[in-house]
Order: structure tokens, then C-alpha cells, then sequence
């Protein structure tokens, strides 16, 4: 009887321990290891026991604020210079206290999005590459050992508060391994240039559409699917399956911005224009859920890929996907975003997850660099069509993010651009550089009206800027137009 009672004091004892720790709590995605956003203001938040006091210490400042009625609290500490050196971050309570430990200030980014974004670093170390691909890192997981680079998975099944902590990892081992390549290649190249601490979060699932990405009520906050009644307007598509379980829980942890690789399970539906406002609702859900309008939102144009061999409910011609590129390239009209293009990354049409990914991260490092850290010398984007002027025989193209100067990247005569006259037949144009513009014409029209350029699937085009970056596909006949509201 005496052994039973004592088991049965120490249980009680572990229950009373277990209540009053769980009285004192804080998001998943605050923990050890974590990366805090540097110069601007950092939320710490959590749930405690009603009434009671809650002390954030980190560093010199050290925070109080009252758990609310609900036990809900949130405090902000001041915005901090970038520190590599390690500290630890004290919450406290009354009757209970966490620590969290090794703890670094930098810039911290969110990186979502389907199969392509999800795409670990254990895939890419698989892949074979020919011999002519002469930077491909395919010893990244054996060399990758900078404390200074943090990650976080985001698992929708462990997104619950728990004592352990955990999340957090330095980008190594393991861990690495699991990773998204794109964000792990994008943080290599922010580092490379920016030498501060960088974090970032992973939240993507393979074949995801769009729609899941956010809730219902952010598809309904757009004219464009409240007041259209036509079937094609409708939301489906499980409105919010993932944002309530992968992007909510994240908010308001401090950001500098979002990266976005999605777009393929869209394509696949026949979605042109409703994909560039579906594309503004997402942007104004997550900005307004980190009450941030501002925040940089940088995504990646689907690479080429033999849409028109697909057999479904859906017809597609190897003009869709380039369709579905100009829907991509509306979002661009929403201020602080810029997309990458991705059509020189895919040599293999048959293959939905081309490789090249340590390209994609480099490429969304060019964008969050040039746009966010003053780095004046770095080019965005590759060239993006601006507006045309027919001078005779020829058309005249002017591009946006020119950079040094644009450049057939293989010295060879521009290719893939076409022209048609006002019968709109198009035919293989000859295209020239020429005062940092592009002359279009051929012999055979001499009133010509319109020019595509890059407009099929299996676009492979050699215009660039001498940055090195891509032209993104266009054409000057009837393009989707847009107007956000």
C-alpha cells in the first residue's frame, strides 16, 4: 500500500509540474537556434497564466508585459543591429522559465511554394549533371558548416508549442539534407554578400495549388472573385488547408520578406488571368498578416516543360505555358516584387523538377539584394519587355533591367523572336542589339504590327543583360492586362 501511494504522490507531483510548465508557452517557430530579424522591431509572444507577468530578457533590453485574460501575450523588443555572436533569450514568469539558447540577430526569409521550392539539398547531391555544367555543387551537404546560415522545416503536423524547443537548425547534417535547395542556396548567396546571420523558413508542400496557400476570406477581399458570377471565377482548390496549419502560425514572427516557387499544379488547370489575381490575394494576405504592405514578395516564373504533351480535362498547345508565364509576370505590377526568369534551367521537357536549383536561389539573392540591401551594382531581374514603336520594317523594343547592357549570352544571332504583319501571322524575325534596344523585322512583312518573343514551351532564347539573367518571354499582341485595385 505504501508503494502505491508513493507511485501515486509522484504522479500526481508530474502532473502539478507538467500544468504549471504548460502554463508558460511560445510558438514553435520561436526556439533554439533561432535567427531574430535584425533592425526592426522582433514580436515575442505566447500564452501564460492570466494575470501573471511575462519578462523577455535578451541582451541589454528586457521586456514586461501582463498575459491578457486569455493568457495571450506579446511583447516587442527594439530593433537590433546583425550579430553572429550567440546569446540566449530568457522568458519568465512567476512560476516557470524558458531559455533559449544560441540565439543570433541577421535577416530571416520565408520561402513557400510546391514540389520545385520544396525540393531538398538530398535530391540536388543525387543529381548527374553533364560535364559542361561546370558549377553544379554537388559536395554542398559535405561542405555546408556555417553556423551563421539557420533553417527551419516547417511540419504542419508539429507546429504545436512544445517544451523541447526544437525547430531551429544550423544548415548542416541532417537537417540540410531535408531542406528546401532553394532556400538553403538563396541564404548561401545572402551571406556571401551581406555577412550577417541568415534564417530561413521553409513552408511548402509538393503538388500544392495556390489556393491553400491562403484563406477564403483572401479571395473575397478582391473584386475580381466577390463580383464575378462566372463559373470560372469560383474558389476551390481547399482554401486555407495549408495556410492555417503552415503560414499562420509563422505570423508575426520578424521577416525581411517571402520567396515563392509555385505555379505548376495552376498551369496545369488552363489558369491564365485568375492565376495573377489569385497571385495579389496571396501577396496581400500574408503582408496584411504581418500588418507589413510593404513586404518583398520575389517568385520564380515555372520552368519550361512539355505542357503540350499533357492528356487531361484541360487542351493545351505549346503556346499555355507561356500564357501562363504572362499571367505570372502581371504579379510584377504589385509593388516591391520581382520574378526570375527560368527559362534557360530546364534542358529536359519530360522533367517537371528540373535541377539548376542553386541557380533559383542564387537568382532570388539578386533580386533581395539589389531591391533591399542597398547593393546598387547588382541587377534584379534579366531584361523585361517595356514598349514598342514600329519604324518602318522594323520593330522597336525597349526593356526594363537592362543592366550593363543587353547581350546574346552565346554570341550567336538572337533567337526565338517572331513578328507578324496585321494579319497576325507570325514568322521568324531577325532580331539585333542596337542602342541598347531590339530591332525586330524580316524581309518578308513590311508593315509589321506585333512581335513574341520566347512565346513557346521549349523556349530556350539567348537575350540577356550582361548580368547574366534571362529575358522574360512576352508578346506585344493582345498580352493579359491588368488593373489591381
Amino acid at each position: 500500500m505504501i508503494r502505491i501511494g508513493k507511485i501515486f504522490f509522484l504522479q500526481m507531483l508530474l502532473q502539478v509540474s507538467v500544468k504549471a510548465s504548460a502554463q508558460l508557452s511560445v510558438p514553435k517557430i520561436i526556439g533554439n537556434d533561432m535567427v531574430l530579424q535584425s533592425k526592426q522591431p522582433v514580436p515575442i509572444w505566447g500564452n501564460a497564466k492570466a494575470g501573471d507577468e511575462v519578462v523577455v530578457t535578451f541582451g541589454k533590453q528586457q521586456k514586461k508585459i501582463i498575459a491578457d485574460n486569455n493568457g495571450s501575450w506579446k511583447i516587442m523588443l527594439d530593433a537590433m543591429p546583425p550579430s553572429a555572436v550567440p546569446g540566449k533569450l530568457y522568458i519568465k514568469t512567476p512560476t516557470s522559465t524558458i531559455v533559449l539558447e544560441n540565439i543570433v540577430v541577421g535577416e530571416v526569409w520565408l520561402c513557400s511554394g510546391q514540389s520545385n521550392m520544396e525540393y531538398t539539398m538530398r535530391k540536388n547531391s543525387k543529381v548527374t549533371m553533364p560535364d559542361s555544367i561546370k558549377d553544379w555543387p554537388v559536395n554542398e551537404l559535405e561542405t555546408a558548416h556555417n553556423k551563421s546560415i539557420r533553417i527551419f522545416l516547417v511540419d504542419r503536423k508539429k507546429m504545436k508549442p512544445d517544451s523541447t524547443h526544437s525547430g531551429w537548425d544550423i544548415a548542416e547534417d541532417s537537417a540540410l539534407r531535408s531542406f528546401s535547395a532553394v532556400g538553403y542556396f538563396f541564404a548561401k548567396k545572402m551571406y556571401e554578400e551581406l555577412h550577417v546571420p541568415i534564417g530561413i523558413i521553409a513552408s511548402s508542400i509538393p503538388g500544392s495549388r495556390i489556393e491553400p496557400w491562403m484563406p477564403e476570406e483572401a479571395f473575397k477581399a478582391l473584386p475580381f472573385f466577390r463580383d464575378q458570377p462566372d463559373s470560372t471565377h469560383k474558389i476551390d482548390g481547399e482554401p486555407g488547408k495549408f495556410y492555417q496549419t503552415m503560414i499562420a502560425p509563422l505570423a508575426p514572427f520578424a521577416l525581411k520578406g517571402f520567396l515563392w516557387y509555385q505555379g505548376e499544379s495552376n498551369c496545369f488547370l488552363g489558369e491564365r488571368l485568375q492565376y495573377a489575381y489569385k497571385m495579389k490575394a496571396l501577396i496581400n494576405q500574408w503582408r496584411k498578416i504581418w500588418n507589413n504592405n510593404t513586404l518583398p514578395f520575389y517568385y520564380v516564373q515555372i520552368a519550361p516543360y512539355a505542357y503540350s504533351k499533357q492528356k487531361g480535362k484541360v487542351s493545351y498547345t505549346e503556346e499555355s505555358e507561356p500564357e501562363f508565364w504572362e499571367a505570372q509576370a502581371l504579379a510584377l505590377k504589385i509593388p516591391h516584387t520581382a520574378m526570375i526568369a527560368t527559362t534557360d534551367l530546364n534542358f529536359d521537357l519530360d522533367n517537371l523538377h528540373p535541377h539548376f536549383k542553386w541557380v533559383i536561389g542564387k537568382r532570388l539573392a539578386l533580386c533581395a539584394l539589389a531591391n533591399d540591401y542597398a547593393k546598387k551594382a547588382i541587377v534584379a531581374m534579366g531584361p523585361v519587355y517595356d514598349k514598342m514603336k514600329v519604324a518602318g520594317n522594323k520593330i522597336i523594343l525597349d526593356f526594363k533591367y537592362t543592366g550593363t547592357g543587353l547581350a546574346s549570352n552565346d554570341g550567336q544571332p538572337l533567337n526565338n523572336f517572331t513578328i507578324a504583319a496585321a494579319d497576325g501571322k507570325f514568322v521568324p524575325a531577325k532580331a539585333v542589339i542596337k542602342n541598347n534596344r531590339v530591332e525586330v523585322s524580316t524581309e518578308s512583312i513590311q508593315h509589321p504590327v506585333a512581335v513574341r518573343f520566347g512565346w513557346n514551351e521549349a523556349n530556350h532564347s539567348n537575350l540577356y543583360n550582361k548580368d547574366g539573367l534571362p529575358a522574360l518571354p512576352f508578346r506585344t499582341d493582345n498580352p493579359l492586362t491588368i488593373k489591381f485595385k
